[in-house]
């Protein structure tokens, strides 16, 4: 008897957005007219990761890959592919660089360059029928931990496994987990939480919504380990509402979870209770602070306050509170099953395992990536990405997203770890890589970045909220070609201070891409200002200019 085939539909947020519902419809119209349901399931997953492809759909087990479908293209596959075997070419991926014509997902450079742990499911399970996140070993890590060890097995299992927050603070997991363990509580209130971080707000960052989108049980599941290790039981997701796909998923992935007994009372006849619930934020990015968030989720205004003391001592209702993001939760169950020495296989020393980028701006093959942790920019670039549209020269990257940093040609080989890109002035932060061809303007995205994060500001402590104001005030000047030799150095001092003085991260490092491209592409700045030019023609007020535009290394 042949097995029934899955046809899966890519339904992240960027597929439907594209149209991927009326792919689904069109499909099962052809499935049920060409009398094939008995061969075929339709399975809709989150995101696939190649969002630029959309809609997008794989015959399984074959792992025949459709992209860009209209729904005109339906028909066209149940007719050849399904009735007669026949793969329809026109619709197969074609690589950029050599022209030829892929037909298997895991072929495709883009997708066979990838090790992924915290995407292991999305893009191959429904997100919420949870039958589907059991049969890949959903909840098995859970079972072990509440009937096999003791949280501090746990711990140590995490402590080897090398994992840091993917947050963008780069903390260690496991000491975190094992600080709010022993953070010490009266013997009248043994009270403690657990939030996952889901406030994701950096532009062009999307790896926590598409987790959620695609894999809400494998974060449940992580929530409830922790809160057993730590000793809660509550949980929160802190999620913002414009990913109200994301909040749909993950509801009815809790309501699913509950009825199955992994969430609730006696979980898994364990004697160990915890439950889940959703807070929505209102999309400040400052809320992605962990004391920030803490006062939104209580009903306060999102504003951090000083540290010490930290959550895990005095977070959530003054309660210990252990906070991760979705990323790092999402590595958990697996770091349990395979073990901490197998997830440390990954990634280079002190960064260890793999991390999730979302990859877009000016590169061929845009969506999400996981690489191991230390892999070249270089090799995401040209051999991920797929190189730059137009056989362009690269001139920049920007890392870790508003609060990041400025990747030139130079840094192209070396390895994206949390070390090494502090050294540059960088951060990997959630994981934001914004590709720049050599037609970009620094001067204008260090303004758009400051401008972001200016309008962000939650405008309680001075320096970030006066000096960032003071900054993006001198970048328009510059900008609209009124701009003085000595606006340089008041970037730089007025940088340096915000850095040393602001109150919470977002200030600290709210200068980065002004200070990252000033070290980086002073020239370009000093064009804008000595010359009354913009090299890149980019900036309106000063487009007359017959100067080409510099690619930093000429790197293409």
């Amino acid at each position: 008897m042949n097995q029934q085939k899955k046809l899966l539909i890519c339904s992240g947020a960027s597929c439907i957005s594209s149209g991927a519902n009326k792919i689904k419809a069109v499909l099962e119209e052809q499935i049920a007219r060409h009398n094939l349901t008995s061969k075929f399931e339709i399975v809709e997953t989150g995101c696939m990761g190649s969002c630029d492809l959309g809609p997008l759909m794989v015959v399984s087990p074959e792992g025949i890959f459709y992209h860009s479908l209209k729904p005109r293209d339906i028909k066209d596959i149940a007719e050849k592919h399904f009735v007669n075997g026949q793969i329809v070419e026109g619709l197969l991926y074609k690589d950029p660089v050599t022209g030829k014509q892929i037909p298997k997902i895991d072929d495709i450079p883009f997708f066979q360059k990838q090790t992924k742990i915290a995407l292991r499911n999305c893009g191959r399970i429904h997100p919420i029928n949870i039958n589907d996140y059991l049969a890949v070993k959903g909840y098995q890590a859970l079972q072990k931990v509440l009937h096999e060890m003791a949280p501090e097995e746990v711990i140590h299992e995490i402590k080897i496994s090398g994992l840091r927050g993917r947050g963008g603070g780069g903390f260690p997991t496991g000491i975190k987990w094992e600080i709010t363990r022993k953070s010490e509580l009266k013997l009248e209130d043994q009270t403690k939480y657990v939030i996952c971080n889901a406030d994701e707000g950096d532009p062009g960052a999307f790896m926590d919504r598409s987790i959620l989108e695609g894999d809400p049980h494998s974060v449940i599941e992580a929530m409830v380990i922790a809160g057993y290790v730590i000793g809660a039981r509550q949980g929160y997701v802190y999620i913002r509402a414009e990913y109200p796909l994301a909040i749909e998923r993950l509801e009815a992935a809790i309501k699913a979870a509950r009825k199955y007994g992994a969430l609730g009372e006696n979980i898994f006849d364990s004697g160990f209770d915890f439950d889940v619930e959703v807070r929505i934020g209102a999309g400040a990015f400052v809320c992605g602070e962990e004391t920030a968030l803490i006062h939104s989720i209580q009903g306060g205004r999102g504003e951090p306050r000083p540290k010490p003391p930290f959550p895990a001592a005095k977070g959530l209702w003054n309660k210990p509170t252990l906070i991760n993001n979705v990323e790092t939760l999402a590595n958990i169950p697996v770091i349990i099953l395979r073990g901490g020495n197998w997830y440390s296989r990954f990634g280079i020393e002190s960064s260890r395992g793999t991390k999730v980028f979302a990859l877009s701006g000016d590169i061929n093959n845009t969506g999400l990536i996981e690489v191991p942790m230390g892999t070249s920019l270089r090799t995401i670039i040209y051999e991920l990405g797929g190189g730059i549209p137009g056989n362009k020269g690269f001139k920049a990257a920007l890392i870790g997203g508003p609060s990041g940093g400025v990747l030139t040609a130079q840094h192209l080989d070396l390895p994206l770890d949390y070390n090494t890109l502090a050294k540059t002035g960088a951060m990997i932060g959630s994981g934001g890589l914004v590709i720049m061809d050599e037609n970009s303007c620094m001067v204008d995205i260090a303004k758009f970045y400051l401008d972001f994060i200016q309008d962000e500001s939650c405008g309680k402590c001075t320096p970030c909220r006066i000096g960032t104001k003071r900054m993006l005030e001198i970048l328009k000047w510059i900008i609209s070609g009124k701009g003085k030799t000595n606006d340089l150095v008041e970037l730089e001092d007025l940088g340096r201070l915000i850095k040393e003085t602001s109150l919470c991260g977002l200030g600290m490092s709210a200068p980065n891409p002004v200070l990252s491209t000033l070290k980086n592409f002073r020239d370009e700045y000093e064009a804008h200002i000595q010359e009354k030019i913009c090299p890149a023609g980019v900036c309106e007020s000063l487009r007359k200019t017959t100067k080409k535009p510099k690619a930093e290394g000429g790197v293409k």
